[in-house]
Parts: C-alpha cells; structure tokens; sequence
C-alpha cells in the first residue's frame, strides 16, 4: 500500500477513535506527526487539524451540554421527590395537615372549608404518586433528560396548585385568631417550602440556559409569613 494510502488509512481510524471518546487534542497531535512525516503540503495538514479542531469543539460543547442537562434532571428530580416527601401524604409540614388543625375551633364554616381541603388533599397525593413513580421509571429507564421539560411543567403545575392552600390558609389566618401552636406550625412549614420555593427557582433559572421553557422563576411563589410566628432554623440549616 503507497505511503499517502497508508497515512489515510491511519487517519480514519484516529477520527473514529475522536468522535468516540472526544480526544481532538491527540489526534490533532498524531496527525501532525503524519503529516510531517508523510511530507504533506502544509495547507492540506492545515486544513485537515482545522476541520478536527472545529469537529473537536463541537463534540466537547455538546457533551458539557448534556453533562448541564444530567445534573439539572438530578435537581429537578431530587426536589420533585423532597416536594413530596416534606409537603404531602401524611407529612406533618403538609399544608392539608396544618389546615386540619382548624377542626379544633368552633366554626363551622372553617369545618366546611376544611372538609374540602381534605378531598383536595387526596386528589393532589394521588397526583403526587403517580409523578414521583412515573420519574423513578424514567430514571431507571434513561429516558428523564429526554422528558425534562414535561416534567418541569408538571411539578411547577402541582406547585402551583399546591399553593393555591397556601394561599387561602394564609387568608383565613390574618382573619381569625389562631391558636399559638397552629401559628408555629405553618411558620415552620412556610420556612422549609420557601427553601423549596428558591431552589426550584434556581433550577428553573438554569434550566432556561440549555433548553427553552416559558416558565418564569417568580412563577413559584413564596409563603406568606404569618406575625408572631414561633422563629426558625435558618434556610441553610435544610437539605435534600
């Protein structure tokens, strides 16, 4: 085989070997070391270290980006499961659990309300199931990264919904005279969902940076603080 043959031969198997594993900076060296030493016309080796240069670049862009892409669905999917874990089901932080407490004043309207939310409840950690299971399955099967923004919309859909309660709670206790052991629960619960709250932004801000998503940040809203609240652990003081 003529050397030019040979050194293209060469050439072909150190491109396979690149767009595998990534390695544009050895094969830029290795065909150099071809090049010069199959005397090839300077403008031909420029060329061709350009043209891998380029390729290299690419494949490395691409590959931060998934990398970006991977640790985003570990975010999204690690708050998705500490939502449901701290916030809903028999979680004694669950706004549902804090609006059940209401039971213990003389008001039948409250009753009524509460009663409602009790359904509500189930409805929302019948929801909440299905969403943790269908991401473990997509997890274990790979294919999470590839439904990121479905599920994204999906746990800022529940959020939402989610404090809609917040919301109406707080409403009901600006009116009425809570007891001090209910006041101190929902400050505790406000404190830990409003960590939530920030890192679900946070996720969302980055998430915006790789793939497009209509989803605002302050789409996520934080819980009112009630007055006179019991204080606190600080927000850095909660993990996942």
């Amino acid at each position: 085989m003529p050397k030019e043959q040979e050194g293209t031969v060469s050439i072909m198997k150190i491109l396979k070997t690149v767009f595998i594993w990534g390695w544009a900076p050895a094969l830029i060296t290795a065909i150099a070391l071809i090049g010069i030493n199959y005397s090839w016309d300077m403008w031909l080796l420029g060329t061709i270290l350009g043209i891998i240069l380029l390729a290299g670049l690419i494949v490395a862009i691409i590959r931060e980006s998934e990398k970006h892409v991977e640790v985003i669905s570990m975010k999204l999917r690690q708050q998705a499961g500490y939502f449901s874990r701290r916030f809903t089901g028999t979680s004694s932080l669950s706004i549902f659990a804090i609006i059940d407490t209401l039971f213990n004043l003389d008001d039948p309207q409250l009753w009524d309300w509460a009663r409602s939310c009790d359904m509500c409840a189930r409805l929302m950690d019948t929801w909440f199931d299905s969403f943790i299971r269908r991401i473990e399955s997509d997890m274990n099967s790979g294919k999470f990264a590839t439904y990121l923004r479905v599920y994204l919309n999906e746990l800022w859909i529940l959020s939402n919904h989610y404090y809609e309660f917040v919301e109406q709670f707080y409403e009901i206790a600006e009116k009425i005279d809570l007891p001090p052991s209910t006041r101190d629960h929902y400050t505790r619960f406000a404190t830990e969902y409003n960590v939530f709250v920030n890192n679900f932004r946070e996720t969302i801000i980055e998430l915006k940076s790789v793939m497009e998503t209509e989803i605002e940040p302050p789409s996520v809203k934080l819980a009112n603080m009630l007055p006179g609240g019991k204080p606190v652990q600080t927000f850095e003081e909660y993990e996942y």
